[in-house]
Order: C-alpha cells, then structure tokens, then sequence
C-alpha cells in the first residue's frame, strides 16, 4: 500500500480526491489486498477477489484465530470464536456421524441464536448444503422448502419445529431433526443442546479439528429461497466462493470511501454489529456473518426487533455498524426515547433491501454523526453487487452505488440482447464471482434466467456515466416490505382458492419506514360475500404474517386488464388514494 499512501499524500483538495477507476488501480494492484485474478467459473472467464478464503472450512479456521475474542451476544450468553470454532467442529463430526456428506442438504430454521452460525459451518465444512429456512414462514411453507430442496437432515429450534411437526410424514427424505432450546424429550428428534451442551458452555468442548472433507470453492454450500412470480418458491444454489466474495466486496466500500476524501484507508479493525435481520437472508448470512467471522467483529443478536432493546443493546455493548433495511433506520431516528441513551458508538448505519428516501441518508448523518450505507444485491447474486457509503451516498442518495470491482452490471433493452448506453433504462443484468450456480433442480428457469454467466434480475434502472447505479422499477411482480420479499401471484393465488373470490390482485402502498404494504383488490362472486377481515384470515392461516394484506377493497366489477389480460396494477393503486 506503499504507492496508495504516497498518492494520498498529494491530494488532499476537492471531494472526489480520486476518481471511482483510480482507486481501483491502487486497490486492486498486484500485491495489494483487493488484488483480482480471472478463474473460470462454470465455463465463463470471471474477475475474482484474489485473497478471499477459498472455502467456509477454511473461514471457520480463521474464525479459530481469533481465540478469545466475542463472537457472538445473545441476551446473556457471550460465545467466543474458540468457543464457536469448537462447537462448530463437533457438531461437523456428529452430522458425519449421521451420514450426513457431500452435497447432502441441511436445513436451519431457527431465529438469529448463537447456533445459527454454528449449523451453518458444520454443514458447509464436511461438502454439504445449507438450507437456510425463513423463520416466519408456516409450516405448510416450510415443508414445500423441506420437500424441493430433498433436506436429509433438519437443525431447528422448538417453536421452529411445532409448526413443522405436523408435516413430517409428508418428507421421506428427511431421516434425522436436532432441535435446539428444549429440555423436554421430543419423538423422532435429537436435542442439540444433548450434543452441544449449552452456549456458555461451549469454551469447555473439546479442542476438535474440523473432519477432512475436499471442498472446492466452486462446490455447492447453500440454497437460499426466493420466492418464485409463479407461485412457488425457487431455492438458489450458491457455492462457497459465491458467499466468501462478499467479504472483500464489503471491505473494499470502506477503504474506497477514504480514498474518496483523500484519507488513507485504515487497517481493518473488529467492530461491534447489532445484527437484527435475520440470518436466513443473503444479507446478514452472506454480507454481515461473513465479513464479521473474518474480521473477528462481534455480532449481537436480538430476540426480536425494539427500538429501545436496540437503543440499550448500543449503549451496553457499544455497538459501531447496525441497520438491514430501511425501516429499522427511520425508527431509530424518530423514537422519542433516543436521547435518553448514548449512542454516540455508532460509525454506519447501513441498508438495503428496500427503497429509501434522500431524507433518510441526510438524517443520519446529521442527528447520529455516523456514515450511512446502502447497496443492492439479490439472492441470486449472494448479497452485494453494488455499494454505496459516505459523502458518495450523500452526493448521490437516489443511487445505489456502482458495481463492486469483480462485478459488471450492464443495461439491458426489452429485446434482451441491447446494452442500452448511460441514461438509459432497461433490465439490469449482473456477472461476477457472486452470481449463483442457478435454481435448485429447476432447469427451465436456471435457463431463462442465467446467461453466459450473466444474471437477469428483473429489475429495471439506468447507469449514470461514472458507473452509479439506479434503480427505477421492478420488472417483476413483486413488493418488499420492511426487507421481505413478497410475490403478489403467491398471495393471488391463496385469494383465489377462497370460495367467494374470482377476481384478485395484490399491490404495494407506499409506506415511509416499510418501503411498501401488500394491500389487495378483489372481486366477489355472484351472490358471494366475504369482509376484509374475513379475508385477511384466510391468509394469514396460509402465509407469514408479512404477507397478510394490510388492506382489502371490493370491486363490483372484475379487475381492468389491456389487452392481453394483464391487470392493469396501477389503475387498482389509485383505488386506495380514492378511499
């Protein structure tokens, strides 16, 4: 880094001290840390983070050299990296025990717990798969995750397991579930914590070298679920290399960032991350865990999203980096409780997965001191394709940042072949060592969707001439809210199957923290009836709670559609602005 310092000495002027494609020249010189090589990948000659970990088994030693230092906060329980490390490579040796092997699928459904992390390396150390499941999800959901995915062996906690225990004989694949936090003994199913002991305890397991498994860093590791426009989720195939580029895509913002005001990027240093989206996303499995495991950083957990249980987990344990989507932003911004707590500790504040306003980027950095952040990514690019931090993001707040260096992200026409010039709008398509394998034993979509080693992502937005991303649209069917996704076909089609509906279309309100609330339009049989609520229970016996339209109106007419049936959505959005 000497040639970078010596730069930086000489410019020290206007913001931007360099420009986006000199800093890459220092940043990612030879020798230098963000160095790149070109690997072939699935046949397709791909830029990659030269100095990543090639695989999750050799992350989980670097995990172990961090020795005493907190890994994980949860509650009471503090769980150091030795104390992970050696939890970790017990459970590996006890799924080995069970049969468990190469490729082979391992489910986790459970909500953010010191185990989490702990389920996820085991599986991914000795070749299998993880299968991380959305905790909110029914157990109707759960099983359909279960059954695609061929899941052989379940890790869950207890409420986790209530709602998938009705299901079980419908999953002949699935010959062993472990079950985490209970006492009480449970037909058909180990506890975790008679393998493990309890988190505190973790320090005392013995000293356990990982098994010796050859994992490459194109194998599978992961299929993360993305719910699918027709209806059925799509479970996304990620390898390790697609997950571990994140850490160095993560920690290339921050030094570019320096850069940008002509300061020296500073050694990387451990943090402390209040962590509050769950580890079943891309984002937190992927960006945050990731990075924090290699840094050596500390991840505390909350049970449960509260503004003042976040406030007071800030102060205690003197959080520096908290966020995940816009939502949790806005609320710690306008809690009234905020100025009895000192959060003077926090340095970023960052987000994703949402649309968010210009207000908000101001805000937080004039009521906090602290840098915001924000990025784009999907699951099927395994989190982070753009980033955007500092005075970039304040100077461009509608943006989401360029492409990180390993990725490329082209404007793509509606004849899909066109790479549309800067200012244009089209399909955004992504490429780079984050972009997944393809759809877990769906070919036909693995087809349409990945290209070349290109991924269409549905979205639509525009590059300006620097290479800042926009987004302006979604091409797909689909409303985020608060982070999650949700796809209006799946909730249509639950709607549809109420005896009384025949018509039925599910769209997004905006909303100022949320992003955006699914809200529905339907139209009644004749001679049916059916009320609001009665129909807001009819999902909500089905789906997670999130996807539970916030509203219902009743047209007495069938829905307006052009002309080739399509429903026209943005006619139905102006019903509720009338009502």
């Amino acid at each position: 880094m000497g040639e970078v310092q010596q730069s930086v000495d000489t410019v020290r002027s206007i913001w931007p001290a360099y420009s986006l494609e000199q800093i890459e020249s220092m940043l990612c010189a030879t020798g230098a840390p963000f160095e790149m090589e070109e690997v072939v990948i699935r046949g397709v000659p791909t830029r990659t983070w030269k100095n990543v970990p090639p695989t999750l088994a050799a992350l989980a030693h670097i995990a172990r050299s961090h020795g005493a230092r907190c890994f994980t906060v949860h509650e009471d329980e503090r769980v150091s990296y030795d104390a992970f490390f050696r939890a970790t490579a017990t459970l590996a040796h006890a799924l080995a025990a069970r049969g468990v092997g190469r490729g082979d699928r391992v489910a986790i459904a459970m909500r953010n717990l010191p185990e989490w992390p702990v389920a996820f390396f085991a599986a991914t150390a000795i070749g299998a798969i993880a299968v991380p499941l959305n905790a909110w999800w029914t157990g109707s959901e759960l099983e359909y995750a279960l059954r695609d995915s061929g899941t052989r062996l379940l890790i869950c906690d207890a409420e986790r397991h209530a709602r998938i225990a009705p299901h079980l004989s419908a999953l002949p694949d699935l010959t062993h579930v472990i079950v985490s936090r209970t006492s009480q003994p449970i037909e058909g199913a180990e506890l975790l914590d008679t393998m493990l002991g309890d988190a505190d305890g973790w320090a005392a397991l013995p000293d356990t070298e990982l098994p010796e498994i050859a994992v490459e860093p194109d194998d599978a590791a992961t299929i993360f679920y993305t719910s699918g426009t027709t209806g059925h989720p799509k479970g996304a195939l990620g390898t390790h290399r697609n997950i571990l580029t994140n850490i160095l895509s993560t920690a290339y913002a921050s030094a570019r960032a320096a850069l940008r005001r002509g300061d020296m990027p500073l050694p990387a240093t451990p943090k402390t991350l209040l962590l509050v989206i769950p580890l079943f996303h891309v984002t937190a499995c992927n960006a945050a865990l990731m990075g924090a495991v290699f840094g050596g950083s500390t991840l505390v957990f909350m049970r449960r999203w509260d503004t003042v249980k976040a406030f007071e987990l800030i102060e205690r344990e003197r959080v520096n980096s908290t966020g995940g989507v816009p939502t949790i932003a806005w609320q710690l911004l306008e809690h009234p409780e905020r100025a009895n707590y000192d959060l003077s500790s926090l340095e970023t504040i960052s987000y994703g997965g949402a649309p968010s306003a210009p207000e908000l980027v101001r805000r937080i950095q004039a009521e906090f001191g602290c840098m915001p952040g924000n990025g784009w990514g999907m699951t099927e690019t395994s989190a982070t394709v753009t980033s955007h931090v500092a005075e970039d993001y304040q100077h461009r707040p509608e943006s989401c940042g360029p492409a990180v260096p390993v990725a490329e992200l082209r404007i793509i026409a509606d004849d899909g072949v066109t790479a549309l010039p800067p200012g244009e709008v089209g399909e955004i398509w992504a490429r780079g060592p984050q972009i997944v394998a393809g759809y877990w034993n769906k070919p036909e979509a693995t087809a349409a969707t990945f290209i070349d080693g290109w991924v269409r992502t549905g979205d639509l937005g525009r590059l300006d001439e620097e290479g800042f991303c926009y987004i302006v649209d979604r091409a797909k069917d689909i409303i985020i809210r608060g982070g999650e996704n949700i796809y209006s076909s799946e909730v249509e089609n639950f709607l549809y199957d109420h005896p009384a509906v025949t018509d039925a279309a599910l769209v997004g309100l905006s909303h100022r923290t949320l992003g955006e609330e699914p809200a529905a339009v339907v139209h009644l049989g004749p001679g049916m009836a059916a009320t609001e609520a009665e129909l807001q229970d009819w999902v909500r016996a089905r789906l997670a709670a999130f996807k539970i339209p916030v509203r219902v109106l009743f047209c007495d007419d069938t829905l307006p559609r052009n002309a080739n049936g399509k429903i026209l959505k943005k006619e139905l959005k102006a019903l509720f602005d009338q009502r």
